[in-house]
């Protein structure tokens, strides 16, 4: 039975292996033979042991199923899952059987129970993986040219670790006309190679031949091995050196390192052995500085650097040389080499920096001569002619002058000394040789101050909030102004702008540090008098001339709770808050007894009034509403009731520290008839009285509204002369003290009113109908009417 099998060959290749089993069956003894080539992969399927036996192989395991080695990495091994053998390890033929015919590998797997031993025999098949290969790489003979045609010189023969057809088969020679080769076959030593002389040898002519002696084996194709044999013919001493050049001549760098080749003269000698080998030497009439400088070596004619070659110094030499054989009578030549030393571009130029300015004003003209520069190259030619250059991206540029390597370093453009302070200017001198050689100098230039620049504000204009009320004599705010200028040019001085078109009132109170630009307040403020002005700081710098640009400041005065609620009803005759009302026994709940007027010259939360109830005598009978004041009974009288009933009111009004003010209303229940005549005498002199008061407010809020319309006309005026940025930092102002607005926008389309100021967005509201800062008058037909006033900053 023949199966056949493919698995890869080391990485990618592919083999095909024979397997030829014999299964011989006698009892439990049965043997197998399988066939593989050498040289396959580890891992390579041999054959099925189980399968060819007939094993079952799901008991392989179970039966411990294995072979039996003694060696320690054995070159097979069996899988007891499946029964099939593999190689272990690569397995080279030649180390196993060496030079054996047929390599058979004799295997023994044994079963236990019950116990089978089977004996599995491997063939390894041989491959050409072997070249011949002789002893020596080289054979040397020495043959004498006397020697007669026909004489025979044996060689050793070349060895193939392949056996069979893989081993040597043949050899051959290259063609010569004065050798041939003959093989001899030996049974056990194979075929042994022999050199015959073929024609006669003339050492005149030649003095040696190089053979070449291939062996090659029967592989197709075939592999091969190569000995190279030199055949010396031996002579007398009967010729002088001779040199392979009439003359010698060599271009010689300067500043060659030392060992540097300068050439190699070459001498032949047609004689043999000693008689034909040639040493050199310097000539006895050459002089030291040549010895000093170059150096020859004797076997090879090789003319080396000794010492430093200098162009300057000297550039031709010629050098006497002297080539003799090593016969019992030496026989000499000499030749004469001349060395002609090549310039080369060994010295960098030189920057010298004859004058120099370092430091240069910043209104220097373009063409300001900042120094004065000179080049030198200890060269010549193209290599001591000399480019200068210097780094683009600055404001200077080098200029020549009439004189050759001689330059100006001027100013190319205006200098800014706020942009750029100082500039360090590397001058590059490049020469023209191959190889360019360059030198390099910094220039550190200094680019001094003018009084160019005028001090800037920080801000403008500068917008400030200031609480009333501050303390006399304390720094208010603070304006800086900064200049881009040094030294003094930029030592910033400040001041107020008192001219003509000044409130003289204003600046009059206000006084400001010089140095520092803080502004104090000489006098305290109050937002009832003063709500907003405006004035102009000088800044100057101490340069000369001096400098100076002014900045326009907005102060806004904010509201402090610094006024309590004044009571303008009920108001006695002797100026007190008190008051007296008579109502009718048989009134209903929800009659209106009176109502308390107030009012509070701030503004916002401090102006806006609540009131409460502090005393009463019956708190079951009149009830105080707390925004609008008026005070109505809560139920109807009872025969038990008191006559006479006193009510205490407190006004105080919203701010961080709330003032207030009290008033008291004294309540008379009356009978009917005699109500209604005390309303009369009464109304007649409430009349009286509220006419002087209606008078009194007339005043006061004509008065508020022009000023109301005075801010508004200011605020307008100033919002349309400033950016969006003024008006964004104005609403985001951090020092806002509480205040609720500034300004009323009523918007028709949304019917609400629009607060604007500190802290406050646009949209923020006031909703039409609120009670905030409520001033309450009489109406002469005895209706209550609520007049709301809001005042704006």
């Amino acid at each position: 039975m023949e199966r056949r099998g493919c698995k890869g060959r080391r990485m990618h290749g592919c083999l095909i292996g024979c397997v030829v089993a014999a299964l011989l069956w006698s009892g439990a003894l049965a043997q197998l033979r399988y066939s593989i080539p050498e040289e396959v992969d580890e891992g390579t399927v041999v054959g099925n042991i189980a399968k060819d036996l007939g094993l079952d192989k799901n008991t392989l395991k179970d039966r411990k199923y294995r072979i039996v080695s003694s060696n320690a990495d054995p070159l097979f091994r069996v899988n007891q899952d499946d029964g099939i053998l593999y190689v272990s390890r690569r397995i080279d033929r030649e180390d196993v059987c060496a030079q054996s015919i047929t390599c058979l590998l004799n295997l023994k797997t044994v079963l236990e129970n019950p116990l089978e031993v089977h004996y599995v025999e491997v063939e390894i098949v041989d491959i050409n993986d072997h070249s011949p290969v002789f002893q020596e790489k080289m054979k040397r003979l020495e043959i004498s040219e006397s020697v007669l045609p026909g004489a025979r010189f044996q060689l050793k023969p070349s060895r193939d670790p392949d056996s069979g057809q893989f081993s040597v088969h043949q050899y051959k020679l290259n063609q010569d006309d004065h050798f041939r080769l003959e093989v001899k076959d030996k049974s056990d030593d194979g075929k042994i190679p022999i050199l015959v002389v073929q024609k006669s040898l003339d050492r005149e002519n030649a003095g040696s031949h190089t053979l070449t002696l291939t062996a090659f084996d029967g592989g197709k194709p075939p592999k091969s091995g190569e000995m190279k044999i030199l055949v010396n013919v031996l002579d007398i001493n009967d010729n002088a050196p001779v040199f392979t050049n009439d003359a010698y001549s060599v271009m010689l760098n300067e500043n060659a390192p030392l060992g540097t080749t300068v050439i190699q003269v070459n001498a032949t000698d047609l004689d043999d052995g000693p008689n034909g080998e040639v040493v050199y030497s310097f000539s006895n009439s050459i002089n030291q500085n040549i010895l000093n400088l170059f150096d020859i070596n004797k076997k090879t004619g090789e003319i080396t650097v000794k010492g430093l070659i200098d162009y300057e110094e000297k550039h031709k030499y010629e050098i006497e040389i002297e080539a003799s054989d090593k016969g019992l009578a030496p026989l000499t030549t000499e030749k004469s080499v001349v060395v002609k030393i090549v310039d080369m571009n060994d010295n960098a130029p030189e920057i010298d920096i004859t004058s120099f300015s370092k430091s240069v004003p910043e209104d220097s003209r373009p063409g300001t001569t900042v120094a004065l520069i000179s080049v030198n190259d200890l060269d010549s030619g193209l290599n001591g002619k000399i480019l200068c250059s210097i780094n683009e991206d600055v404001p200077f540029t080098l200029s020549p002058s009439l004189k050759e390597n001689m330059y100006s370093l001027v100013t190319k453009s205006p200098l800014d000394r706020e942009k750029l302070s100082q500039y360090d200017l590397t001058i590059t001198a490049k020469d023209a040789g191959q190889p360019r050689l360059s030198s390099e100098k910094t220039i550190h230039v200094v680019v001094s101050d003018v009084n160019d620049n005028s001090p800037e504000f920080s801000l403008s204009p500068y917008t400030f909030y200031i609480t009333e009320g501050n303390d006399p004599g304390e720094s208010v705010f603070s304006v800086k102004a900064s200049d881009h200028d040094e030294n003094d040019n930029a030592r910033v001085s400040y001041h107020l702008l008192r001219d003509g078109r000044d409130d003289k009132q204003v600046t009059s109170f206000l006084n400001i540090n010089s140095e520092n630009g803080d502004i104090v307040a000489l006098k305290s403020f109050d937002f009832e008098n003063l709500k907003t002005f405006q004035f102009q700081v000088v800044a100057s710098d101490s340069g000369t001339p001096s400098l100076s640009s002014n900045v326009t400041v907005n102060v806004f005065i904010l509201d402090q709770n610094d006024n309590a609620p004044v009571i303008l009803y009920p108001v006695s005759s002797n100026g007190s808050a008190e008051g007296v009302e008579e109502i009718p026994r048989n009134v209903n709940a929800g009659h209106l007894v009176t109502k308390v007027r107030a009012y509070d010259a701030d503004i916002g939360y401090n102006g806006w009034l609540l009131f409460s109830l502090q005393q009463v005598t019956d708190h079951s009978l009149f009830g105080l509403d707390r925004y609008t004041g008026q005070i109505r009974t809560l139920r109807s009288f009872t025969e038990t009731d008191e006559a006479e009933h006193k009510l205490l009111i407190l006004v105080k009004d919203n701010g961080n520290v709330s003032l207030s003010a009290t008033a008291t209303v004294l309540v008379k229940l009356v009978e009917p008839k005699e109500a209604f005549a005390a309303s009369d005498v009464k109304s007649s002199a409430k009349h009286d009285e509220e006419n002087n008061v209606t008078f009194y407010l007339m005043i006061t809020l004509g008065s508020v509204s022009a000023l109301f319309l005075i801010s508004i006309i200011v605020l307008i005026a100033m919002q349309c002369s400033k950016s969006t940025d003024y008006t964004s930092k104005y609403l985001q102002e951090p020092n806002y003290d509480g205040t609720l607005c500034h300004s009323i926008q009523y918007r028709s389309g949304d019917k609400r009113y629009m607060l604007v100021g500190p802290r406050m967005s646009v949209g923020s509201t006031i909703v039409p109908g609120s009670h905030a800062n409520t001033l309450v008058l009489p109406d002469r037909r005895k209706m209550s009417e609520e007049v709301r006033i809001t005042n704006t900053k």
